[in-house]
């Protein structure tokens, strides 16, 4: 048999670790980056998972998550980036644990000339909003990365940005 192919995939493997961390709230824009992490957080009967209108609604049920004692995790396209700006005011003022996966468009063989503009200011713009940004663009860094931004959230207390990059999950042609 394959091992490769009976192994799981990362996003199998990073939904695992959410979820052993105690994260039980999925905020989800639906986004094709983050199919794995959504289906599975919809077909898991102890979580909750919250489809948006906006991503910046994500950031709003964080600090209630927070405030009532759960842990959450915001699924979003760099695109959505923009969406959050004024709300992660509330991040910095609330002092509560923000936990982001952003699933970047507009760098590595990037196909659509629109991804690019918000794609190159993610990292920017989460920074000059006081989230610490963490890249990661290899299949074998993703867990490693995900348990210290889980670490940085919910023991320190930070606001961390986990960005998957288009060398990990594809890039569209289109």
């Amino acid at each position: 048999m394959d091992t490769a192919a009976a192994a799981p995939g990362w996003q199998e493997e990073l939904y695992a670790v959410l979820r052993q961390n105690g994260v039980t709230q999925f905020a989800y824009v639906p986004d094709a980056g983050h199919r794995v992490l959504i289906d599975r957080s919809l077909a898991d009967p102890e979580v909750h998972s919250i489809p948006l209108t906006s991503e910046e609604e994500g950031v709003a049920l964080l600090a209630g998550a927070d405030l009532g004692g759960a842990r959450g995790v915001l699924l979003m396209q760099s695109s959505g980036v923009g969406n959050c700006v004024n709300l992660l005011s509330l991040v910095k003022g609330g002092r509560f644990p923000f936990l982001t996966l952003v699933s970047m468009r507009g760098d590595f063989g990037e196909g659509n000339p629109w991804q690019f503009p918000m794609g190159q200011a993610v990292q920017p713009v989460l920074e000059a909003m006081g989230v610490i940004c963490l890249r990661v663009e290899r299949r074998e860094d993703v867990i490693p990365t995900a348990n210290a931004a889980l670490t940085m959230v919910f023991k320190s207390g930070q606001a961390v940005a986990v960005l998957l990059g288009q060398k990990l999950i594809g890039a569209k042609p289109f």
